[in-house]
């Protein structure tokens, strides 16, 4: 059986990307909803409704034993709902793990934690919520960016860049010590993140950038390792599957970019 990784486009590609380095030996299936990408503009009905049609089409049609939801938006909004009451209806011998909680963690040193997200896992207040349990001392500024996502989706690195700028200033002059890269769209400019950090942060002081596809692949593998059950039901052929919903140039260049100009990519069709 695979493993499943769901998002709305760039962001699964670079967590995929990840989870292959750090977990080569196992089989998997990327499916990126670039047809309705961005989430983060998205009703809580819509985008659970999506999540629920990814995670369906993976288990059903590409043996999934386990899904990780590589969208904050999805995680934020409709993770819970597909844990408690989809899967145990539908699917009660899978899993679907989510991004927020495991980047909530990362925080624990932070005292003053900046959140730079999409408008609706801003809205939801997931990660305020989430890092206020582990860490109820730290203050937590959050910050919605709308267009980021879609300037990554375009592979327009100068509007990447100009719009990365224009949404950290205000939570570099909120002095803080920690910046959580909330998208997993995000990690693509982290490099240029951390260097505005670096210039924009506390003079003497470091801002501690925390990007997702640095520490969920190396969380999945620990998660496995308490879950022998189903770490036992996955292959391990090396294999590698991309499906979208809509062709796009920016992920067909970055796959063969990160998979080799051989990976085949195929349009689905989700619900």
């Amino acid at each position: 059986m695979n493993i499943g990784i769901f998002d709305s486009g760039v962001g699964g590609l670079i967590m995929t990307r990840a989870l292959v380095k750090h977990l080569p030996q196992y089989d998997y299936v990327y499916v990126g909803d670039t047809k309705r990408v961005p989430y983060g503009n998205r009703s809580h009905n819509e985008v659970h409704q999506f999540l629920k049609e990814g995670v369906a089409y993976l288990f059903k049609k590409k043996d999934c034993k386990l899904v990780i939801v590589a969208c904050n938006t999805a995680s934020a909004r409709a993770l819970r709902q597909i844990q408690k009451k989809y899967l145990p209806k539908y699917f009660p011998d899978r899993k679907v793990l989510g991004v927020i909680i495991p980047a909530a963690e990362e925080t624990l040193k932070g005292k003053r934690i900046g959140i730079l997200g999409t408008v609706a896992t801003v809205k939801s207040k997931t990660y305020l919520v989430e890092i206020q349990k582990l860490n109820p001392r730290a203050e937590v500024f959050q910050l919605a960016a709308p267009s980021l996502v879609t300037d990554i989706e375009k592979g327009d690195t100068k509007a990447m860049k100009e719009s990365f700028r224009k949404y950290l200033a205000p939570l570099l002059e909120k002095k803080i010590d920690t910046l959580v890269l909330g998208c997993t769209h995000y990690p693509i400019g982290k490099t240029f993140v951390r260097k505005i950090a670096r210039l924009g942060g506390q003079v003497g002081k470091k801002v501690h950038v925390i990007s997702q596809d640095e520490f969920i692949p190396k969380k999945t593998a620990d998660y496995l390792k308490r879950h022998p059950e189903i770490k036992s039901e996955l292959s391990k052929n090396h294999t590698r599957h991309i499906y979208l919903t809509k062709e796009t140039k920016t992920v067909d260049t970055l796959a063969k970019k990160w998979f080799g100009q051989n990976i085949k990519i195929e349009t689905v069709k989700l619900g």
